[in-house]
């Protein structure tokens, strides 16, 4: 399909790189890696977002090993969210092999071992750093789009938004959201509709249920405070290496709508707080989200609108997001067409949706005149993968069977210790730890209710005075003095008791 000198012209000419670059391994032709085809990927383009797939065992969470320790090394911070918990060992030294020197022999790419510094992150009762962010940062629209509301649904999440402002009642955690649906359903129903309107306790118990939805998948860990600074996620070590944040997630393949939640909520903090970057020399930090169907399986139409559109604008921010699953038909396709940097593991074809599965992966490469690309899909050796990139003018680059260099840390887990090792070391840690309860719109509420049921207790005993004074028979004397006293007495209740509630109210 043409010869190896054009080949190596080709690839050399798209991926060569003025500036720095990743080095990721050497080009594949006829079968057999080449020492002098290397694969460069431009740092500027990392922030033009990206996806790894492949199937199971062919070596994607080893790729992202290395991307992520040269992401590091060139001082770039990187966030990498770990379902399978297979991802730790970037903290300790790798081990050189007999089948590791082999490997970058014929790539011709020193190997050398290394580590790298690591932070490990929680969303549920895993030990490490435990992030948070309350409801409040979330915002009415942002919120309603998780719950999956439709427009009458959210314009009720928007009035209890603006209830909350402005009443200055923190919404800090899922507690204080339930107490403020039910407090508008009952006590404070007259309140809402002279203020804002009639709201349908129809309407509230579908948000209610929605809640409770997303509070059986964990999500009352997440909300509350103290909510997680994302500044903590760019540090850099005294070595000049930028840190792994290691997002443990073992514990909720099975909440895809908690996970979401985390997602969307981050990337769209990170994109309100971060500056606009322009065309940087190189990102500020780089996103890995494993396994990332379960960001797709459940998530609504809506959600879906806003995730592509964060992954749209985010780029600018300096933010490059890469997206890791089995098959990239699992990826919706205007998500799909945002990804700069596309890594092909190999795909297996069992079936016909298999085969006909490949067949559409294989027309989302560029052309190439030197590779079958659906043989090759599924002729790939491990650590092998099919690879395409932008480069430095923002060009596609050839389509690049490539051998891909070994990991410099260690291809393996953690051991509890080790893990008990980096969290006691860990700044992060301590900051996080506690976690607080501070008064906010639960405990407000209940007091107000409190007040409330005080001043009509009062009010009852009043009327049960007057009607056993009305029933006996007093003289005319008696009469004269005590509907006087009864006037008396009565506008003395009203202006305090209402006075104090209408006073109450408007605050």
């Amino acid at each position: 399909m043409g010869n190896t000198d054009n080949f190596i012209k080709n690839i050399t000419e798209g991926y060569q790189s003025k500036g720095e670059s990743i080095l990721l391994g050497g080009a594949i032709l006829n079968g057999e890696a080449l020492n002098n085809a290397p694969i460069k990927i431009p740092l500027k383009t990392l922030n033009r977002h990206g996806l790894i797939a492949g199937a199971t065992g062919t070596g994607k969470t080893k790729t992202i090993q290395v991307l992520s320790e040269q992401l590091s090394s060139f001082g770039i911070p990187v966030l990498m969210m770990d379902i399978k918990g297979d991802f730790s060992g970037i903290a300790k030294e790798g081990e050189e092999k007999s089948f590791i020197t082999e490997r970058h022999a014929k790539i011709d790419i020193p190997y050398q071992t290394a580590s790298f510094p690591v932070e490990l992150l929680s969303l549920s009762e895993q030990s490490g750093v435990r992030l948070r962010a309350t409801v409040s940062e979330f915002g009415p629209v942002l919120f309603s789009r998780i719950l999956d509301l439709n427009d009458t649904q959210a314009g009720v999440v928007s009035i209890i938004f603006k209830y909350c402002d402005d009443n200055k009642m923190p919404l800090l955690d899922l507690k204080d959201f339930k107490k403020v649906i039910n407090y508008i359903t009952e006590e404070g129903k007259e309140e809402i509709t002279e203020s804002y309107g009639k709201i349908s306790t129809s309407t509230t118990g579908i948000i209610l249920r929605k809640i409770i939805e997303l509070e059986q998948q964990g999500a009352e860990l997440f909300f509350g405070e103290m909510s997680f600074d994302i500044e903590d996620l760019m540090r850099i070590d005294e070595n000049g290496k930028g840190y792994v944040n290691i997002l443990r997630l073992t514990d909720i393949q099975d909440k895809p709508k908690l996970f979401s939640s985390f997602m969307l909520s981050l990337l769209a903090e990170i994109y309100q707080q971060m500056p606009e970057k322009g065309d940087a020399d190189q990102p500020e930090l780089v996103i890995f989200i494993d396994e990332a169907h379960l960001i797709f399986k459940e998530a609504s139409k809506a959600l879906l609108e806003q995730i592509e559109t964060i992954v749209k604008l985010i780029r600018s921010k300096g933010i490059g997001i890469y997206f890791i699953t089995q098959n990239p038909m699992d990826v919706p396709s205007g998500i799909l067409a945002q990804l700069g940097l596309k890594i092909q593991h190999a795909l297996r074809a069992f079936t016909a949706n298999d085969r006909q599965a490949i067949k559409q992966t294989a027309d989302n490469y560029p052309s190439s005149d030197f590779y079958n690309t659906s043989e090759l899909l599924t002729s790939l050796g491990i650590g092998e993968a099919l690879v395409t990139a932008l480069s430095e003018k923002g060009t596609p680059t050839p389509l690049a069977a490539t051998m891909l260099r070994a990991p410099m840390s260690r291809m393996d887990i953690l051991t509890e210790s080790e893990i008990q090792e980096i969290n006691n070391k860990s700044k992060l840690v301590k900051k996080y730890s506690e976690n607080i309860d501070r008064e906010s719109a639960y405990e407000m509420l209940n007091k107000k209710i409190t007040v409330i049921e005080e001043e009509n207790a009062k009010e009852e005993e009043s009327k049960a005075t007057q009607s056993r004074t009305s029933n006996q028979e007093p003289s005319t004397t008696e009469v004269v003095g005590k509907s006087v006293l009864k006037v008396l007495t009565s506008a003395t209740f009203i202006r305090g008791a209402f006075g104090i509630l209408s006073k109450f109210l408007k605050k």
